[in-house]
């Protein structure tokens, strides 16, 4: 929805800019405003995919790290519990799984293919 309906600059003036009344500078605001929808978007389409999935929770992780810290910048006393602790523990709870118990991933599949690969090469050499 931010990407496509709000636009980037748009969620960076509503959702970034009111910070520049803190000691951030305000290009840093513009950038990481425009720069936050796309790390959801397309972090979030890779965890849906199994595509690289490690990689992109990490992304979503710094997005929640960084939109903790803005919070608390306002709000000394922010509540955690409505919006960081559910998708934290989301993104840990995927980051603990083992990567080969997610069977239905691409990562799996391409994992199998170079295991295949690999054992077929190896059957080769022996002939």
């Amino acid at each position: 929805m931010k990407v496509f309906q709000m636009g980037l600059l748009e969620h960076a003036r509503r959702y970034f800019l009111p910070f520049s009344d803190t000691f951030l500078p305000v290009w840093s605001l513009w950038a990481v405003g425009a720069m936050i929808p796309f790390v959801e978007l397309i972090g979030g389409a890779l965890v849906i995919l199994g595509l690289r999935k490690r990689e992109a929770l990490i992304g979503l992780g710094s997005v929640l790290v960084i939109v903790t810290f803005g919070h608390l910048l306002h709000d000394a006393l922010y509540d955690f519990s409505g919006h960081v602790i559910p998708r934290l523990g989301l993104v840990l709870f995927l980051l603990w799984c083992p990567p080969e118990a997610d069977r239905f991933s691409i990562d799996h599949l391409l994992a199998d293919n170079r295991s295949k690969s690999t054992t077929d090469a190896i059957a080769m050499r022996s002939l």
